[in-house]
């Protein structure tokens, strides 16, 4: 292979890793000192980069805090398409998932150790601005997700809403498990894969006969 053919992927490899970089001290700065307090200037310093390379990857602060969650999310949907077909859409869910849990912490540890991801995540969910964000970002991937269950199920989800009851109560159930593991005291990935399971194994005996006995 020639220099020429070389070349376009070492440029990329070095693209990647300084946007690696950047997302590992931004989320060590913001877990540390706070969202806030936290400039896009201390973050290029911490990498030895200028702020013209910062916005070349990132449109803002808020783009770096969502980097590692954004690849997380993006091997959930992976997973989900890879469901065998004949798969009830709750299964292929809980499933998909619980998959992506089992591999993610590796898929993580790329970007930053986990521990630090995982405090990331809490300190989303105690920024008002940057929880704000992730209300809006779960919105749009809750779309995405009622469009693969219609897609696997043959249906139209703008004639059958169950796509959207279904995809609505597992966005719960998942917002749910976030606020129980935000609040204990274990952070690993492990924890949070245990308690999203348990919660998933109640969704559909929830749903389904008396309440009150």
């Amino acid at each position: 292979m020639t220099a020429r053919g070389v070349a376009p992927g070492l440029r990329e490899r070095k693209k990647q890793r300084t946007r690696d970089a950047l997302v590992r001290a931004a989320i060590e700065l913001f877990t540390t000192q706070g969202y806030e307090r936290t400039t896009v200037d201390e973050i290029v310093a911490a990498v030895d980069v200028s702020q013209r390379t910062f916005f070349r990857y990132f449109a803002g602060k808020e783009q770096v805090v969502f980097a590692v969650q954004e690849m997380v999310e993006a091997r959930f949907v992976e997973s989900l398409r890879g469901r065998p077909p004949e798969e009830p859409p709750f299964e292929a869910l809980r499933r998909a998932v619980l998959d992506a849990w089992d591999s993610i912490g590796e898929s993580i540890e790329e970007f930053v150790p986990v521990e630090m991801y995982m405090r990331a995540f809490r300190m989303i969910e105690s920024t008002p601005a940057l929880l704000a964000v992730q209300m809006r970002r779960t919105a749009e991937t809750e779309e995405e997700i009622v469009r693969i269950v219609a897609a696997r199920e043959g249906l139209d989800p703008e004639e059958d809403p169950r796509p959207w009851v279904a995809v609505a109560a597992f966005s719960g159930v998942m917002q749910l498990a976030g606020r129980r593991w935000g609040a204990g005291e274990e952070i690993s990935v492990e924890s949070m894969r245990r308690l999203t399971a348990s919660l998933l194994e109640r969704l559909e005996p929830s749903l389904a006969g008396d309440w009150r006995r």
